[in-house]
């Protein structure tokens, strides 16, 4: 069993997993200002409130967008677990072949998004993560990662409607009692729930036209759970989706 961490610029998700399963999931808020025993003991409070031994954990992983935290992070799993994390990044191998202008700039959340959708589900592939940003990923029919997309993530669009318009202020995210509103928490629930399900559906559209052929499509991310269901696409909704990419780059690595 490993401990496997992905940090992101709003929540940090933390889980254990191994081959045989995922033994939870769960999500803390991401924040600049805590030090690495702060973030030891909120990882240690989470094991233990599912009764994980750490003797039994075997390794950690973490992949990260957020470098400024990098250090404190790597520091609370070595105080918790004994043992130094691997980090998703150059160096670390992870079998995938990107055909972007850039590979290096490819998002970590990204890359460990897509060794996990390629190994769950094959080649072509669309991969979905909505979380600060919504982002979309393209696995072509070669199995190569061959570009994607990325947008303002709902809570981020919501944050900042509400930030810059007067009258407006922040809703709840759920899903709104029909797409014409009749007030202005379900005009904007409307606008920002079934909004992000339509650009869904509709990037998927494009994306599959300019493919030349149809994908499967998968989604995670905390908020992949209210805006799927509501996409006219078939879409999965895997949850672990981030745990099961890093344990296939940990054992990529170790095992070699």
């Amino acid at each position: 069993m490993i401990l496997a961490i992905d940090m992101g610029n709003t929540n940090i998700v933390i889980g254990c997993i191994d081959d045989e399963k995922t033994y939870f999931v769960e999500r803390i808020s991401t924040d600049k200002h805590k030090t690495a025993l702060e973030y030891a003991v909120s990882f240690k409070t989470v094991l233990e409130l599912y009764s994980i031994d750490i003797n039994a954990i075997d390794g950690a992983i973490i992949s990260s967008v957020v470098p400024p935290l990098l250090v404190a992070i790597q520091e609370a799993v070595e105080k918790i677990i004994g043992k130094t994390p691997l980090v998703v990044g150059p160096g670390l191998k992870t079998g995938l072949n990107i055909k972007m202008d850039n590979p290096k700039t490819v998002g970590s959340d990204m890359i460990v998004d897509a060794v996990a959708g390629i190994a769950e589900y094959g080649a072509p592939l669309i991969i979905i993560d909505m979380g600060t940003a919504t982002t979309m990923s393209v696995i072509d029919k070669e199995g190569r990662y061959v570009g994607g997309m990325i947008a303002p993530g709902v809570r981020v669009s919501m944050e900042a409607i509400a930030s810059n318009a007067a009258q407006l202020y922040r809703v709840s995210l759920e899903t709104p009692k029909k797409v014409i509103g009749t007030n202005t928490i379900d005009c904007m629930q409307s606008g920002l729930v079934l909004g992000a399900a339509s650009m869904m559906d509709g990037m998927i559209d494009r994306m599959e036209e300019e493919l030349g052929y149809s994908t499967k499509v998968i989604a995670t991310g905390g908020l992949a759970k209210v805006v799927i269901p509501l996409c006219k696409h078939s879409i999965v909704v895997e949850d672990d989706l981030l745990l099961k990419g890093l344990l296939r780059i940990y054992e990529k690595n170790v095992n070699a």
